[in-house]
């Protein structure tokens, strides 16, 4: 059966922050981009607006804090699982689909990568890091845990870009040039955001630049 969705309406993005929006309607032309709020609190609140919104698949994305100190600055990071923020940080939320997402980015050319995200209701730093990247977690945010719940049954993924590390923490001098090209990266990203919904949903035409020629390792 043919959708009777525009084209530009089977796919929503949710993305928390006013930047990480503009960074994506910026790389994507015609993509639908919600911002949601940033923390748990209002990204609660949105996953009852997207319940009820009538996209045919949903993705979560934005930039996120690694736990795992082989993740770098820019890097492209996609959640094969979200893992509990509240209760046992190994405790597992939700298992995802990862496979068609990361073809979709990694065929950009980007350098992609696939693992547990973590939700956190706070900033973390340190001997927090470590203690989370022991669970098995990559990366943390405070999110998308949260927004998962607004996409039913849909497909539904998550894409977040690295903007600090156990190397990189926020409060250092680089972190402003690093919160740029994180942002940079994010819009590049947004193409593969369509040609993964594309895949999915596939009675949702796009228009997406040719993939590139190489693809980043696991």
């Amino acid at each position: 059966m043919t959708s009777l969705l525009p084209p530009s309406s089977r796919l929503l993005v949710a993305a928390p922050l006013r930047l990480e929006a503009s960074a994506l309607r910026r790389g994507g032309s015609g993509l639908r981009v919600l911002r949601t709020g940033a923390g748990p609190a209002r990204a609660r609140r949105a996953a009852e607006h997207l319940r009820r919104d009538a996209a045919e698949a949903l993705l979560v994305a934005g930039v996120c804090g690694a736990l795992d100190p082989s993740l770098e600055p820019g890097d492209v990071l996609v959640a094969s699982e979200l893992r509990d923020p509240l209760g046992d940080p190994a405790g597992r939320v939700r298992a995802l689909d990862c496979d068609a997402l990361y073809e979709a980015l990694a065929s950009l050319g980007l350098r992609v990568r696939v693992g547990a995200i973590v939700g956190s209701d706070h900033v973390v730093r340190g001997a927090e890091r470590a203690r989370l990247f022991e669970t098995g977690a990559r990366a943390v945010d405070m999110e998308s845990p949260w927004l998962a719940t607004g996409a039913g049954e849909r497909p539904f993924g998550v894409v977040r870009v690295v903007v600090d590390g156990p190397e990189y923490e926020l409060l250092r001098p680089a972190a402003l040039s690093r919160g740029l090209r994180a942002l940079r990266t994010l819009s590049a990203v947004a193409p593969g955001l369509q040609r993964w919904a594309a895949h999915v949903a596939p009675d949702a035409p796009v228009s997406v630049p040719a993939p590139g020629v190489s693809h980043a390792a696991l």
